[in-house]
């Protein structure tokens, strides 16, 4: 068998799995974020490598727009990977595992949400995160595999019931892309655009 056919056949065959296992989650995690925003608070969103890039589309696609057909405000998203000056001092000074957490200390405020991006869930910055949202009065969501170390600290999670990194995140970016459409369903019904 091909790599191709190869690859697309594993996600073909894991897509319904992970829809079985995460559906709720999915939708939870959509409540939640849009009672975030609702509330005039704001998310915080991090992880690192390929998740690092998931983390800025995910904010993207809430600061500017997910659908093309509903005229909206701006919604606050932020991903704690963009700012090299703060990362590198971090972890220069400080430690790696501590580049979110310090972040999510500074910024965040009660209310607040942090959404956390780990193919692993075992990145200790991510873990470190969820520990002080949690100290900062912040609720968290981690995107990451099934049974993870992770998921045992967060408040909630969106599990993939697999073991390939590259399938997990492609089922992260499937599940996002449905959260942020439904967040935009629940908190701007009827703004289509004439």
């Amino acid at each position: 068998m091909s790599i191709i056919k190869q690859r697309f056949s594993e996600l073909v065959k894991l897509l319904p799995q992970f829809e079985a296992l995460s559906e709720r989650a999915i939708l939870n995690a959509a409540e939640l974020i849009a009672e975030t925003f609702a509330k005039g608070n704001k998310v915080l969103i991090c992880g690192n490598g390929g998740s690092a890039a998931d983390s800025q589309h995910f904010a993207a696609e809430f600061v500017n727009a997910f659908s093309r057909n509903i005229s909206r405000k701006g919604l606050p998203a932020i991903a704690l990977t963009t700012d090299t000056s703060v990362i590198t001092s971090i972890a220069n000074d400080f430690s790696f595992d501590n580049i979110f957490a310090r972040q999510v200390q500074s910024y965040s405020n009660p209310g607040d949400l942090l959404i956390a991006f780990t193919t692993s869930g075992t990145s200790k910055n991510c873990i470190n995160a969820v520990l002080e949202a949690r100290q900062c009065e912040v609720n968290s969501i981690v995107f990451t595999r099934a049974d993870s170390k992770i998921s045992k600290i967060s408040d909630m999670t969106v599990e993939v019931p697999s073991t390939n990194t590259q399938h997990i995140q492609e089922c992260h970016i499937l599940a996002y892309h449905v959260i942020t459409e439904i967040v935009e369903t629940k908190l701007f019904k009827g703004a289509a655009h004439e």
